[in-house]
């Protein structure tokens, strides 16, 4: 777990783990869930090309495009009222209020990266994927978050999302109204046994 959360969070979780009693361990989950539970979007951000890049150039040369993503991205998704959780490695994740400023963030992240990238030599070219999901999480000292949503929202961006590409799960986008103007194509994806069902957000009008 890492260090850097709160004693009291971690020291719960401890306490839940040692707990005999199921009406105990009942007990300090409703704890842990009054204390840091919330319902949000959550948007994960993975870089595309990381190996390819690293093995051609140095991971200088990569870490240098990462910095460049962060510069970027942060004053977007703060501009759509989204909040920064933390950068690690090449992703960053974010929550927001609902699923609709997350899914406008994305696509505003992927058009400033594509207008970005007409400046820049090809293998200076940042190129995102972004997964999103919306539910009930855990956000601890508004550095991370926890829980089936992050899980899926990761599977999303990280493992499944191209370069360019938005992926937002069935949940998330129904909470997203017909007048907001998003066009989406359905989809499944299935990841280790799981099928999450999902949309993938036609922003470019193809």
């Amino acid at each position: 777990m890492n260090r850097k959360l709160p004693s009291k969070f971690q020291n719960l979780l401890l306490k839940y783990s040692q707990e005999v009693s199921n009406a105990n361990r009942e007990a300090i989950e409703a704890e842990l869930w009054k204390e840091y539970g919330t319902e949000q979007a959550i948007f994960v951000l993975d870089m595309s090309g990381f190996s390819l890049l690293t093995r051609k150039y140095g991971i200088i040369h990569y870490l240098s495009m990462v910095r460049r993503m962060q510069l970027v991205s942060e004053p977007i998704i703060t501009s759509f009222n989204g909040k920064m959780l933390k950068y690690e490695a090449d992703n960053c994740f974010a929550v927001f209020p609902d699923a609709l400023p997350a899914v406008q963030a994305a696509i505003s992240l992927q058009h400033a990266f594509d207008a970005s990238n007409l400046l820049t030599p090809n293998d200076f070219d940042v190129h995102i994927a972004c997964g999103i999901d919306y539910g009930k999480v855990l956000i601890v000292s508004s550095k991370d978050c926890f829980g089936d949503a992050v899980n899926r929202a990761c599977k999303l961006g990280e493992d499944t999302a191209a370069a360019g590409e938005i992926l937002v799960t069935q949940k998330a986008m129904e909470r997203i109204s017909p007048e907001a103007g998003i066009k989406s194509r359905p989809l499944s994806v299935s990841i280790s046994g799981i099928t999450i069902p999902s949309y993938t957000i036609d922003y470019r009008g193809t």
